[in-house]
């Protein structure tokens, strides 16, 4: 395993505390270091043996685990070679293919690697039992779902190839279908901070909410698909504000459509309001990857003394770099003009400031910075009976009448917020902890 890992070239960078690494200098020391005794390598095996498990837990892989894992770095490894498979295919240049193509001659002996003579070497059984994998958690029911199903199906395919240039032909594909690493495996981002570096994290426990699943807002739903529409087709498009009344589906639509357009390369960054100082540091780590991304902003508006809404000015538009064509801005709010107004605010006069007019219209410019508003404004009483209907519909357990189910809804809506889409699936909610 040693010679193997050693050999490799464009995948080579794996990371020093890669399970991959870390095994094949388990093996190193077995075979070379007089002085490791066998209870510090069984020690060292089972360590990595943890690993995996809790890989294969967090991903439900299944059956092969070793062969899972080399599927998985495969999947994920981001270097210059499968960066540009992302975005073109698999390179014409034969230099970097003969490149690559010994590294996955390697891959191809890795993932047959026969473990039993360092299991007869150190008395243990761990690899064999690993290889005939029943995982206690289903794969349909883990947070990391996407990724776990591509890199799955990646290892089935990988059991079928007769060789290195068979392996070469699959990984390209799969990189050229999917992507490679965070961005290509998953649907949505947050940002964080580990130490002075700012990462974009995968958030792995996404909503399936589908657009048709939101009852109403038809004209509102159009607008958001067309824009989004030519945004993933590479067309002009233009920053959403969608603004409201809260619980009347607004991120809920943005859910929708990220689910609507993943497939086809949209992916989509949760930024909150004191991240702001970082957009252009996460603009840089995402403007020279294939994919689509939609920045995310939930809930966004600022109080007179906040000052935030600078940096998300000069991001949108005004700053020296352009925005790159592959990023959009969406936003939710609950207010028009995101910032909040005073009376004093709409005043001719100021004692304090000589041009007034300049810092209310500072303020109110940011939302003319979105190139589409849409409106989602409270539903009357009728459209919000048809939401529960339609909401109701999806739950045959729930048992009652049109008329008692109304009623009750009405009564729901008095005592909870009034007429919403939140209020209504909340009171769906309520009569599904009630059936028996």
């Amino acid at each position: 395993m040693y010679r193997e890992t050693a050999r490799l070239i464009m995948y080579g960078q794996l990371g020093e505390d890669s399970i991959l690494l870390r095994l094949s200098d388990i093996f190193e020391r077995a075979a070379y270091e007089k002085d490791a005794t066998k209870e510090e390598l069984v020690r060292a095996v089972y360590d990595q043996i943890y690993r995996l498990l809790d890989l294969a837990t967090r991903y439900g892989f299944d059956e092969n685990l070793w062969q899972c894992y080399i599927a998985y770095v495969l999947a994920t490894n981001e270097n210059p070679f499968s960066i540009i498979c992302e975005m073109v295919g698999a390179s014409d240049d034969g230099t970097v293919n003969t490149i690559v193509k010994q590294d996955m001659e390697c891959f191809y002996h890795l993932f047959h690697f026969d473990f039993s003579q360092l299991e007869e070497q150190l008395g243990i059984r761990c690899f064999d039992i690993l290889s005939h994998y029943h995982s206690m958690a289903k794969a349909e029911n883990t947070y990391n779902k996407s990724v776990s199903e591509k890199v799955r199906a990646l290892a089935e395919n990988l059991r079928k190839a007769k060789d290195a240039e068979d392996i070469f032909n699959m990984v390209t594909d799969f990189y050229r279908r999917y992507g490679v690493g965070k961005f290509g495996l998953n649907k949505a981002f947050r940002v964080v901070h580990r130490g002075e570096q700012t990462v974009l994290s995968a958030i792995t426990h996404t909503s399936d909410v589908v657009l048709d699943q939101l009852i109403g807002y038809e004209w509102q739903k159009q607008q958001l698909i067309e824009n989004t529409e030519a945004f993933v087709e590479g067309r002009r498009a233009n920053n959403c504000l969608l603004y409201g009344d809260s619980g009347t589906g607004k991120s809920t639509c943005i859910k929708a459509i990220l689910n609507q357009y993943y497939h086809r390369g949209l992916r989509l960054v949760e930024v909150y309001k004191h991240q702001f100082q970082d957009l252009a540091e996460i603009i840089e780590q995402i403007k020279n990857r294939n994919y689509k991304f939609i920045i995310y902003m939930d809930d966004l508006s600022f109080e007179e003394f906040e000052v935030e809404y600078k940096y998300l000015k000069a991001v949108i538009e005004g700053g020296m770099e352009v925005k790159p064509d592959n990023v959009l801005i969406y936003a939710t709010s609950n207010r028009r003009h995101l910032i909040r107004e005073t009376w004093s605010d709409r005043s001719d006069m100021s004692q304090d400031e000589l041009h007034h007019s300049d810092t209310v219209q500072e303020k109110l410019s940011l939302v003319a910075r979105f190139g589409v508003s849409i409106n989602f404004d409270r539903p009357q009483k009728k459209e919000f009976d048809r939401i529960v209907l339609g909401l109701a519909k999806e739950h045959p357990e729930i048992v009652l009448s049109e008329e008692e189910l109304l009623q009750q809804a009405n009564v729901w809506s008095m005592r909870n917020g009034g007429h919403s889409g939140r209020v209504a699936e909340q009171f769906i909610i309520h009569l599904q902890s009630l059936a028996k």
